[in-house]
């Protein structure tokens, strides 16, 4: 689909931090600039259609699947890979909490999980349980890791310091 609305265009946004430009095809979706134009391969491809959380992003503060998100789409805007939760030398709550609870298994669709636990974490410091699960139910797993998941997303919301 990608070359059909128009020849290359220049876009300017934020990647983890960075300030960036990069030229791409209005409708090339922004996963493939992620992984094929700026070696953040963290972000994984599944279905391709945004339905199984594997190419989750967020933008502007909202998890969002890069794989049917147009680079028209994120002009101007701040874009977090799972490259981009850590700061500094330290790991995002979340990614210390899966590893603290071993809640990974296969990887396939962890990048995409701890971006939309980050997004929650973000908005909700401290959520329950079944905000966790809401926020992961469009995260594919077929390795059957997802209560350990729910568990480090608790972990990790636990952890934080107390809201306000």
């Amino acid at each position: 689909m990608t070359g059909d609305s128009g020849p290359p265009q220049v876009y300017e946004l934020t990647i983890n931090g960075s300030f960036t430009h990069v030229r791409a095809d209005p409708d090339t979706p922004l996963l493939h600039v992620l992984r094929n134009d700026l070696g953040l391969r963290g972000s994984r491809f599944g279905c391709g259609v945004g339905l199984c959380g594997a190419c989750l992003v967020m933008v502007d503060g909202r998890a969002v699947p890069s794989c049917d998100t147009p680079m028209w789409a994120v002009e101007g805007r701040t874009v977090v890979t799972v490259e981009g939760l850590a700061t500094g030398a330290g790991l995002h709550p979340v990614q210390q909490a899966f590893l603290d609870g071993q809640a990974a298994q296969c990887a396939f669709c962890v990048s995409g999980v701890l971006v939309a636990a980050a997004a929650l974490l973000a908005d909700t410091p401290r959520p329950d349980e079944s905000q966790v699960i809401a926020a992961l139910d469009r995260n594919l797993c077929r390795c059957g890791a997802q209560r350990r998941m729910v568990a480090a997303v608790m972990q990790a919301g636990q952890s934080s310091p107390e809201p306000g």
